[in-house]
C-alpha cells in the first residue's frame, strides 16, 4: 500500500511517521523503551521530539525512491556530522568567551582546541555546508568535508565514511535531482540543535541514533539482520555472558554494534564501570560506519571496529595472531552461504581444527572462530543462531560431539519465533565458557515467554529476569544433579545423557513441555447424563399435557 503524501494540514515528526509506517512505529518504539519492557512514544521531551521531527522531515526527501537500507545511510551519517559540527560550534564559543581578555586570544583558543575530542575543519562544518546548499556541486562538497573530518582526526575516524559517497548518481539520481534531495536534508537540520549544553541528557543523541537504526532495521525488511539485534535480545545476551570490569569484550559480526554496546553498558549497569574495552569487525561497509558512528554518539571513542570478513580475513589481531578475548557475543548471518569453507582446512590460525562446517552453512564456523578466540581460562560467550546447529549431522553432528566432549557447551536457550527483523523462525542462544567445572548442559525452554507487538514478538524484563536467573542458578550450582529444573522449562542434561540421544541438543528432546489433560471422573459425568436424561423425559412429559389441554 502507497504511503499517503505530506500535505501542509498533517502533523509532521513521529506523528506522521507513525501514520505512514505504523508497524514500523511500534517497533521502533519498543527499542528505547524502559526497563519496564512495554512501549513507550519514541519522542519523548522536546529534544527528541525535535531530532526527530528534523529526521523525519529529511527521510520524505528520500523516502519511496530510494531504498530504506540506502538511505539510512545519508540520514545518519549527516545527523553524525551535524553533532561534531555542534559540538565544535560550543566548545569554540566556550573558548572564545573564556579568552576574551588574553593578550593574544586567536592563539590561545586555537591551543585549546588542539585538545579537543575531535578536530572539525571549517570546510567540514554545518555552517559552511549550509551556505552551499544551493551549489550545483553540493554532493562533492558533502564529500570534501567528509573526507577533511577523516583526515583531521586521524585513527578516531579514519575510513568511518569510506563507504558512503553523496554524489553518486546511482543511488541520489542525476546533478539537478541529486542537488535538490541534498538541499533538502542539509535545510531539514538547519532548526535542531545538538551541542551538548543545549540538550537536557547528555545520552539523547545516542538514545535518538540507536532508535533510528531500530526503525531502519524494521523498514529494511530482510536485509535487518545485518545491522541490527533487537534491544530485549541484546539485553538479555549481555546479562548471560557476565561481562567484568576489566574484561575485553568482543562482536566478530557486530553490525551497527549495538549488541556489542549493551554488553559494555552491563558492565556499567551492575559495576558502575567503565574499566572494559570493546572490540568488533563488520563486513559489510555501510555497517561498519554505522558502528563507528554508533560509538562515538554512545561516548564509546576507544572502542576498537575493524572493516572485514572475520571467518577469512579477521582484522582483531595480537603480534600478528589472532587477539584473545574475556566475552564474545554474536548475532552472525543464519547459515550462511558460500562463508570459505574452501579455505578452512588451510586456515593460518587453526580456528576449524575441530572439523570445516558445510560450505552452505556457516553457524558452526563463526561459534568456532568465536571460541578460539575465548581467553583459555576465562573466555565465555554466546551467541544467536538458528536450530538446526542443535541436531543437523555429517560435519556439523561432529564439530558438535566434540565441544560437548570438552565442555565448552554451557547451555542452550530456545527464543520464541518472529524476534528478529526479516524471519519468522525461531533462534538458540548457545552460551560457550572455558574450564568449566562441570560437561553438565542447561536447556531453557523460553519459546512461549513473548509479547505480541504489531509486527513481532519481544522479550519484557520479566522474561529476561527468568531466564538469566536460572542460567545463573546453574552456574553456581556445578555439581546440582541433572534432571527437571523447571517443569515445562528448564532440564539440566549431564553428557552420558547427551551422548545417549547422539549428541543431539535439540530442545524438545530434553525439556518437556507436554501437558496432560485432566482426568475425566467418568462415573460423575455418567450421573450428569442420567440427571439430563430424567429433566429431558420431565419436560417432554409437561409438553405433552400442555398439547393435550390445547386440544381440550
Amino acid at each position: 500500500m502507497p504511503r499517503p503524501k505530506k500535505t501542509a494540514a498533517q502533523p509532521a515528526g513521529p506523528d506522521l511517521f507513525a501514520q505512514e509506517n505504523p508497524e514500523a512505529a511500534a517497533v521502533a518504539a519498543d527499542e528505547i523503551a524502559p526497563e519496564t519492557g512495554q512501549p513507550e512514544k519514541p519522542a519523548e521531551g522536546a529534544d527528541k521530539n525535535k531530532i526527530l521531527n528534523a529526521v523525519w522531515r529529511a527521510c520524505d526527501s528520500f523516502r519511496g525512491v530510494i531504498d530504506p537500507s540506502l538511505y539510512k545511510d545519508y540520514i545518519l551519517t549527516f545527523l553524525f556530522v551535524k553533532y561534531l559540527s555542534d559540538l565544535w560550534k560550543e566548545r569554540t564559543e566556550h573558548f572564545t568567551a573564556l579568552y576574551a581578555s588574553d593578550p593574544d586570544p586567536a592563539t590561545r583558543i586555537r591551543r585549546a582546541l588542539r585538545n579537543e575530542r575531535f578536530q572539525v575543519p571549517e570546510e567540514a562544518t554545518y555552517e559552511y555546508l549550509f551556505e552551499r546548499r544551493n551549489d550545483d556541486k553540493i554532493g562533492q562538497i558533502i564529500n570534501v568535508a567528509l573526507q577533511a573530518l577523516e583526515d583531521a582526526n586521524g585513527i578516531a575516524l579514519d575510513g568511518v565514511f569510506r563507504s558512503i559517497d553523496f554524489n553518486s548518481e546511482v543511488i541520489l539520481g542525476k546533478e539537478k535531482e541529486r542537488k535538490r534531495r541534498l538541499k533538502n536534508l542539509i535545510e531539514d537540520f538547519q532548526g535542531i540543535d545538538l551541542t551538548p549544553s543545549h540538550l537536557s541528557s547528555s545520552d539523547i543523541i545516542g538514545d535518538v541514533y540507536e532508535y533510528l537504526i531500530a526503525f531502519f532495521a524494521s523498514d529494511a525488511g530482510k536485509k535487518a539482520g545485518e545491522f541490527y539485534t533487537p534491544a530485549p535480545v541484546s539485553r538479555l545476551l549481555a546479562r548471560l555472558v557476565a561481562p567484568k570490569p576489566g574484561d575485553r569484550i568482543c562482536d566478530p559480526t557486530c553490525g551497527s554494534a549495538s549488541l556489542l554496546m549493551r554488553v559494555g553498558q552491563e558492565v556499567k549497569r551492575k559495576y558502575h564501570s567503565d574499566n572494559f574495552s570493546l572490540y568488533g569487525q563488520e563486513l559489510n561497509g555501510g555497517t561498519y560506519s554505522l558502528a563507528r558512528m554508533n560509538m562515538v554518539l554512545h561516548g564509546f571513542d576507544d572502542a576498537v571496529i575493524k572493516w572485514g570478513d572475520t571467518l577469512n580475513d579477521p582484522q582483531l589481531l595480537e603480534n600478528d595472531a589472532l587477539m584473545k578475548f574475556d566475552v564474545l557475543v554474536a548475532n552472525p548471518p543464519f547459515s550462511l552461504d558460500k562463508w570459505g569453507a574452501e579455505n578452512a582446512a588451510g586456515d593460518r590460525h587453526k580456528r576449524f581444527w575441530r572439523g570445516v562446517p558445510p560450505k552452505s552453512k556457516g553457524d558452526f564456523a563463526f561459534l568456532s572462530h568465536m571460541i578460539h578466540v575465548a581467553l583459555p581460562q576465562v573466555g565465555r560467550g554466546g551467541v544467536i543462531l538458528p536450530h538446526g546447529i542443535l541436531f543437523r549431522g555429517s560435519s556439523e553432528g561432529l564439530i558438535r560431539r566434540k565441544l560437548l566432549e570438552e565442555g565448552l557447551v554451557e547451555a542452550v536457550v530456545g527464543l520464541p519465533g518472529s524476534m528478529f527483523y526479516g524471519t519468522g523462525i525461531p533462534t538458540a542462544i548457545v552460551l560457550f565458557r572455558q574450564q568449566r567445572e562441570t560437561t553438565d548442559v542447561l536447556f531453557v525452554d523460553a519459546s512461549q515467554l513473548y509479547e505480541e507487538t504489531r509486527s513481532q514478538n519481544v522479550l519484557t524484563d520479566a522474561h529476561l529476569a527468568r531466564i538469566a536467573d536460572t542460567v545463573e542458578q546453574f552456574r553456581a550450582n556445578p555439581a546440582g544433579v541433572p534432571g527437571v529444573v523447571e517443569p515445562r522449562f528448564a532440564y539440566r542434561a549431564d553428557l552420558a545423557e547427551i551422548e545417549k540421544n547422539g549428541f543431539n541438543l535439540n530442545i524438545a528432546r530434553y525439556v518437556d513441555t507436554f501437558v496432560a489433560a485432566e482426568a475425566v471422573d467418568m462415573e460423575a459425568v455418567q450421573a450428569e447424563l442420567d440427571t439430563i436424561e430424567t429433566e429431558l423425559a420431565e419436560v417432554r412429559r409437561r409438553m405433552q399435557a400442555f398439547l393435550q389441554q390445547i386440544k381440550g
